[in-house]
């Protein structure tokens, strides 16, 4: 059984361990929050362990997720290298698995040098949609031992989907299924209104519009048909649905969502720098 501890649980940190806890039950996972009353509050709600420092959490699992922000990333590293050392020379090496925006796995090494020893990493990139367990996460992990990924993956299992993908395209990723959401919900909203304008009340063109496009990706990724297929499979000719497509096309909604990715993926790409 894989034990898992996070150092921070803000929204991401806090939907993992959740997710953990669904995986391999709570009594495996461990807590900790530079603001304590956070990190209490999950422990109490999942009945996970509760621990009172970033050094405890290295001792108390195999699976060290790093919950901070980037700025915070580089001295808590260094505080945990010693720790790392000292459980290495009794025989327990850790993985620690980064889920820290722009920080390559390179850029971690050089304040892991008080460890001693080629500390293994596993780079995550989850989006928020994990907390409700229909997530898209990118793992890289390029220089850590399979039985490690695995594990990191079985930890995360009822987080939603999760895939392999080489570091480089991280900031491509992240523009796609880590910004995505924040496209799509807007997009939700509108259609919401515009059943609204139509004569539907507000609580049900919002579940029905919700619904709609979780059942759309759910058609895309189980049919494994390409997307213009199921939009011409719903298209009559000369009907209603296609009327409203011609209104999408001139309102330019596929340009705004091309537009929208690249603009996050520039953006990435700079404040990783």
């Amino acid at each position: 059984m894989k034990k898992a501890a996070f150092i921070g649980v803000g929204n991401m940190g806090g939907a993992l361990a959740r997710a953990a806890c669904r995986a391999v039950g709570p009594d495996q996972v461990t807590v900790f929050n530079r603001t304590p009353a956070k990190a209490e509050a999950l422990a109490a709600e999942l009945g996970c362990g509760l621990v009172d420092s970033a050094a405890d959490a290295v001792w108390s699992a195999e699976y060290i997720f790093l919950g901070v922000k980037p700025n915070g990333l580089r001295p808590l590293l260094e505080e945990l290298a010693p720790q790392l050392r000292d459980r290495h020379r009794v025989g327990e090496d850790k993985v620690l698995v980064s889920m820290v925006a722009g920080v390559t796995i390179e850029d971690m090494r050089p304040h892991l040098a008080g460890a001693g020893y080629y500390v293994p990493i596993v780079r995550i990139m989850p989006n928020t949609c994990v907390a409700v367990g229909k997530g898209m996460t990118a793992l890289c992990a390029r220089e850590a031992e399979e039985p490690y990924i695995r594990g990191v993956e079985e930890l995360l299992s009822s987080t939603g989907r999760l895939e392999r993908i080489p570091e480089d395209l991280s900031d491509q990723f992240a523009a796609v299924a880590g910004c995505g959401p924040a496209f799509i919900y807007p997009y939700i909203e509108a259609l919401a209104d515009g059943g609204v304008m139509a004569g539907l009340p507000r609580k049900q063109a919002m579940e029905y519009a919700a619904q709609m496009v979780m059942g759309a990706a759910a058609m895309v990724l189980e049919s494994g048909k390409h997307p213009g297929q199921l939009k011409d499979e719903v298209c009559s000719p000369g009907g209603s649905t296609i009327a409203g497509v011609a209104e999408l096309e001139r309102g330019g909604l596929r340009s705004a969502a091309i537009n929208a990715v690249l603009a996050s993926w520039r953006r990435g790409a700079e404040l990783g720098k």
